[in-house]
């Protein structure tokens, strides 16, 4: 199965099969980068806040993305109607089967706490495979001591567990996550598959929210459920916890919008649901991208605009878990670097749809917003250096402008971050998470901290990118597995 899914990832992946760049996406994604060199340059030319263009053109595109997100996200203001729950328990011949794969690689710590919450859904998936990534700790005696599995061989699938019978376990040799991932996909049986991170927690209606999204909605190839970081409990953590939720709350809030506008490509690999038949079509996930997530959605919708198949991407509001997070300064740069680099692998594999008609909106309006970000932590760190040099250098007439534009920003963030969390609180049904007060605090202090943590990340990405490394690091578990007093350092990939 797994040769069957490399040949036809190669017919689906632009990776793999190459296109022809179009003129629009040159054009898009030089005129990013030869903006901001133009911006850049004024302020050694110019005098006056203009000398700050390139802060100014960063303010302008972040309003402008939030006045979008803000309008797309308005309808959550309405009153709720009928739950999924209830509309899908009328029609129960709808709905899809629904496994579950959790990809771990030395997560003998925290995936107790995964399973524990799978076992105690208030809607059990027909299949939970453990797909085995050549653990070398205490992985296999876990599941052979606590679960009954016995050890099937490599690259075989065990007998159900006797006292869980959903459970199985899929023993590999170490590829990464995405391979396992591929080979579980191979074995599953299932209409519908969630991938779940060993290290994530799901609140016991999230099962049965993915499966009611799917069996409402035959086109849905694809669901992101809610995520809250947890980061532990030191001084460390507690900060990056602060900051994370509620960029997590405001980043929800943001792919609802995409949604809105049939433009989402984001889903959280820690937890997202697929339709099995979908992903099998294009070849399952890429083992070459360092975010297999996030790639794999631009190869359903291109797959899916050059067939016309209507194929849609959402984000369901009542499926929700927690996921460790990064809480120390290096582990959070590690993870922002990997994403940002996986980010960039995945726009440039992915060009031939930027400013491409055929894409529709995708391709017309998200790619060219993204085609931008890819230079956004450019800007912004740009626009800090700037900053400072004009303080130091004394020329108050350009800094105290440029002042006034940052508290204006700061005012702008301020309103967005409270709407997005009152929006949030009213699509999730989660008011335990957040706080008005908290929020407005992080708006206040994010410019000029968390926020230059995250362009560092970025610019990490950009080398990290550009020097062809395919290596996520050693991450350290700060957050679910510490809480339970089982911190540990995780090799990944």
């Amino acid at each position: 199965m797994n040769d069957s899914l490399d040949q036809v990832l190669v017919r689906t992946s632009p990776r793999l099969t190459p296109v022809r760049t179009p003129f629009a996406s040159i054009a898009i994604h030089l005129g990013v980068m030869v903006l901001w060199g133009i911006l850049f340059a004024r302020a050694f030319f110019l005098q006056g806040v203009v000398a700050w263009s390139t802060g100014i053109a960063y303010v302008i595109y972040d309003t402008v993305l939030l006045v979008f997100v803000a309008w797309q996200a308005r309808v959550l203001l309405r009153p709720a109607g009928p739950t999924a729950t209830t509309a899908a328990s009328a029609l129960p011949e709808a709905q899809p089967t629904l496994g579950v794969i959790v990809a771990a690689h030395n997560e003998a710590a925290v995936l107790p706490i995964t399973l524990d919450a799978l076992f105690a859904q208030t809607r059990a998936p027909q299949q939970i495979v453990i797909a085995d990534d050549g653990s070398s700790d205490g992985t296999a005696a876990l599941l052979a001591g606590r679960y009954g599995l016995s050890d099937p061989g490599e690259g075989r699938l065990s007998l159900p567990s006797p006292d869980y019978p959903s459970l199985r376990w899929l023993k590999l040799p170490h590829g990464g996550k995405a391979r396992a991932l591929n080979a579980a996909l191979g074995m599953m049986e299932t209409d519908a598959v969630m991938t779940v991170d060993a290290d994530t927690l799901l609140e016991p209606d999230a099962c049965a929210a993915m499966a009611d999204a799917f069996g409402r909605e035959p086109a849905l190839v694809a669901a992101a459920g809610l995520l809250t970081p947890v980061c532990g409990t030191s001084p460390s953590g507690r900060f990056f916890q602060w900051f994370q939720t509620y960029e997590y709350i405001r980043n929800f809030i943001s792919r609802f919008a995409w949604m809105r506008a049939d433009s989402l490509l984001l889903v959280s690999g820690a937890f997202a649901a697929f339709r099995r038949e979908a992903v099998m079509q294009v070849g399952g996930f890429d083992p070459h991208c360092l975010v297999e997530d996030y790639e794999l959605i631009h190869r359903l919708r291109r797959h899916s605009a050059r067939e016309a198949l209507g194929w849609d991407v959402r984000v369901i509001g009542a499926a929700r878990a927690r996921t460790d997070a990064p809480g120390t300064l290096a582990s959070f740069l590690r993870q922002r670097r990997r994403w940002f680099a996986g980010f960039l692998q995945t726009q440039y594999w992915y060009r031939d749809m930027t400013g491409n008609r055929r894409y529709g909106k995708l391709g017309l309006m998200m790619l060219p917003v993204k085609a931008f970000d890819t230079v956004q932590p450019i800007y912004g760190l740009t626009a800090f250096a700037l900053l400072l040099g004009f303080l130091f250098d004394g020329r108050f007439a350009i800094v105290l402008p440029v002042l006034a534009v940052i508290v204006g920003k700061i005012a702008i963030d301020l309103a967005f971050h409270l709407f997005s969390v009152h929006l949030y609180r009213r699509w999730s049904g989660d008011r335990t998470s957040s706080s008005f007060g908290m929020a407005l605090l992080a708006a206040i202090f994010e410019p000029f901290s968390f926020q230059l943590m995250r362009h560092a990340g970025a610019a990490l990405g950009w080398l990290h990118f550009l020097l062809g490394r395919r290596k996520w690091g050693v991450q350290q578990r700060t957050g679910l597995g510490a809480t339970r007093g089982r911190g540990t350092a995780v090799q990944s990939r």
